[in-house]
């Protein structure tokens, strides 16, 4: 069995930095396991499969494709990077024609576009719940010790806690923040979370471009100690930042990272991404 795999940098025009995806192009329906095996392999944080809807599809001018994600450890429901990664193999390495691709994943039907400097990805946006400290307290306690929190929020859509910091502290004291991942599991094995979100507010002024919010992201449960951007992720931040804020355009900004979020409606998140390499 032969398949054509690509690795993608996103988020960068060099090859080795930014963040990693594998794309794997599927003429055939492919067992469950043999996905899982093959990103195991691979071992990057995410590696995506595209697949035809029909045995009549071609990659080159087809615009409808199934898209699945895996990690090393299973397979997750959404992934802004890896859905990134896929839309620059078809656009720039299949050389597809169209300007616009629909995935049918789990998530719904994720659009890509192309774009003068990057590619546009249309993303449900999802709420983010009040939730009780106390009842996460112990998560987060083992996560940041005692880092002052301000606020705590819960997405059931994508099982994902975001942790809001204080005020008090900037980006530099959120990118520094020593994170302990490896102790996550025995303390939340409820199946509820499966991805911890810490952000903090933006800092006005003071950059070339000021940034709204900063965040990273965590996610043991499935395999990835710390993911360094995270669509799914911000699915929920756009919604949280976004009532916080009053606004409805924002740059975030994710370790090395940063992403335009902006909304069209309530439902709908439209991200923005910046260059990436193809190896």
């Amino acid at each position: 069995m032969k398949l054509p795999i690509f690795i993608v940098d996103a988020f960068t025009a060099k090859a080795f930095r930014g963040n990693p995806a594998a794309v794997c192009l599927l003429e055939n329906k492919l067992d469950e396991d043999v996905r899982q095996s093959i990103a195991k392999e691979m071992n990057l944080s995410e590696t995506a499969f595209i697949q035809k809807l029909q045995p009549t599809d071609n990659f080159a001018h087809s615009s409808h494709f199934g898209l699945r994600w895996f990690t090393p450890a299973s397979e997750i429901p959404l992934c802004g990077h890896a859905t990134l990664a896929s839309a620059a193999v078809l656009f720039h390495k299949i050389n597809n024609v169209n300007s616009t691709l629909t995935f049918v994943t789990l998530s719904g039907e994720l659009r890509a576009t192309r774009a003068e400097d990057g590619v546009v990805m249309d993303f449900p946006l999802y709420p983010a719940h009040p939730q009780d400290f106390h009842e996460v307290e112990a998560l987060i306690k083992t996560a940041i010790g005692d880092t002052l929190v301000q606020d705590v929020r819960y997405s059931p859509d994508i099982r994902g806690l975001l942790v809001r910091l204080s005020d008090s502290y900037d980006r530099s004291f959120l990118e520094n923040l020593k994170v302990n991942t490896s102790n996550l599991l025995q303390v939340e094995n409820t199946g509820k979370v499966k991805g911890l979100i810490l952000t903090l507010k933006g800092e006005p002024g003071g950059e070339t471009h000021a940034f709204d919010f900063y965040s990273r992201y965590f996610a043991p449960w499935y395999g990835v100690a710390e993911d360094p951007v995270t669509g799914s992720a911000h699915t929920v931040l756009s919604s949280y930042w976004s009532q916080q804020l009053g606004k409805k355009e924002m740059r975030g900004r994710v370790t090395l990272f940063q992403v335009l979020c902006y909304f069209p409606n309530s439902e709908i998140i439209f991200l923005l991404y910046r260059p990436l390499k193809i190896q």
